[in-house]
């Protein structure tokens, strides 16, 4: 019998550049200037700016473009911390927004983009229930219609996670302990800088912990409902450079060749995350829609939630997704084993959290996780259909 002919739609990300490999104050000074921005705000992650002569240091290099800075986003990115950024950025008239640290400080700048846009300042953003991407009843994302950000942004990671390549973002409601996902397409980063020198000051477990983010990414554009030929070749490539590039790294923490090896690797697992869009693109799966709930409701660090929930999210969509994943081991160097093994063997060399129990979530919580996942935006993006709670706690039950 004749196979079925693929069908399917690619979205091709509205990045202008990315820049690789070259120091981030001198970049982001001529990138303002080929925009013509004279009112840059930065926002910062605390660390870099108090501990480090990193912002200083792009503060100068801009000099009379420089209109502010602000430093003050905790992890999980708060509403109150998007609210006070925006209020800050509309006070410094800013035309241009640069975020410069790890993807909380990352998903808050595209957040403030779009709340300057429509003038939530508040300090709950009481507002923003009508601007999230919701889960339709057939299982679909709904999409909210609305004006997109004016004054754009340029991100410069401190860490490999990847969600810089993506006009979507992550925020948590903090008196609902939720995380909700907005998503624009001019909330995609116009720049991307990725300077290895910038994350000499990256902690490991966070740099790790990231590089397993980045690998999620591409696995799930693998295992995706809606994988595209482009979007394949290009992952696989990233995981296999993440796979070679990490161990390089180990061997030499303060090599820029090595660092910067790890962030073209993260650049190439990324590509399937940045092709979401409105008229087609590659969905992310079950680990992203539990992630949220487990950093969310439960309190993870999102840089955890990979090396915890992968090799349960592999094994439980084994069935429908076995030539995929032997590509995937494949591209992890181990050719012919499962690959759910080869990635836990992974996340053990690493020495990061292998288990839900690892990361202070119990049995007592798989009930909560399992409910307020199905009504997450990614939960049907896996190849093997979640159908209910159920399937949610038997991934979670191969977690513990």
């Amino acid at each position: 019998m004749e196979q079925p002919v693929a069908t399917g739609a690619h979205n091709f990300a509205s990045i202008e550049r990315v820049v690789f490999g070259q120091g981030a104050a001198g970049v982001i000074a001529a990138e303002a200037a080929r925009l013509d921005a004279r009112r840059v705000f930065i926002v910062a992650s605390r660390t870099l700016r108090t501990q480090t002569g990193v912002i200083r240091a792009i503060e100068a290099e801009l000099g009379e473009r420089h209109a502010a800075t602000f430093d003050g986003i905790p992890q999980h990115t708060t509403r109150t911390g998007v609210a006070r950024a925006t209020a800050a950025a509309l006070a410094a008239e800013a035309d241009l927004v640069v975020a410069v640290g790890g993807g909380s400080v990352v998903d808050a700048s595209k957040m403030v983009t779009l709340c300057m846009r429509h003038r939530m300042t508040d300090e709950h953003l009481e507002a923003l229930d009508h601007f999230e991407v919701k889960l339709g009843e057939d299982g679909k994302p709904v999409r909210p219609k609305f004006d997109g950000p004016a004054v754009r942004m340029i991100a410069v990671p401190s860490t490999l996670n990847g969600g810089e390549f993506n006009g979507g973002c992550l925020v948590t409601d903090e008196r609902r302990r939720l995380k909700q996902t907005f998503f624009h397409p001019l909330m995609m980063p116009r720049t991307i800088v990725l300077d290895p020198a910038l994350t000499l000051h990256t902690p490991e477990s966070l740099w790790l912990g990231s590089a397993t983010r980045a690998l999620d990414h591409a696995i799930e554009a693998l295992l995706s409902t809606t994988p595209t030929p482009i979007a394949d070749a290009v992952v696989l490539d990233g995981i296999a450079r993440m796979a070679r590039a990490l161990p390089a790294w180990r061997a030499a923490p303060d090599s820029l060749a090595a660092r910067a090896d790890c962030q073209i690797a993260s650049w190439l697992c990324s590509y399937g995350l940045s092709s979401r869009g409105p008229q087609g693109g590659v969905m992310m799966g079950p680990s992203h829609a539990i992630g949220h709930v487990l950093g969310g409701s439960c309190g993870v660090p999102h840089y955890y939630c990979t090396p915890v929930m992968m090799p349960a999210i592999l094994r439980w969509s084994e069935p429908a997704t076995a030539s995929r994943q032997r590509s995937l081991a494949q591209a992890l160097g181990q050719p012919g084993r499962a690959a759910a093994d080869v990635f836990a063997e992974l996340v053990k060399t690493l020495g990061l959290p292998a288990t839900l129990r690892d990361v202070g979530v119990g049995e007592d919580q798989f009930e909560m996780i399992a409910r307020t996942s199905m009504r997450e935006l990614f939960i049907h993006g896996n190849a093997r259909r979640i159908a209910g709670p159920e399937d949610v706690l038997q991934i979670l039950r191969l977690a513990a």
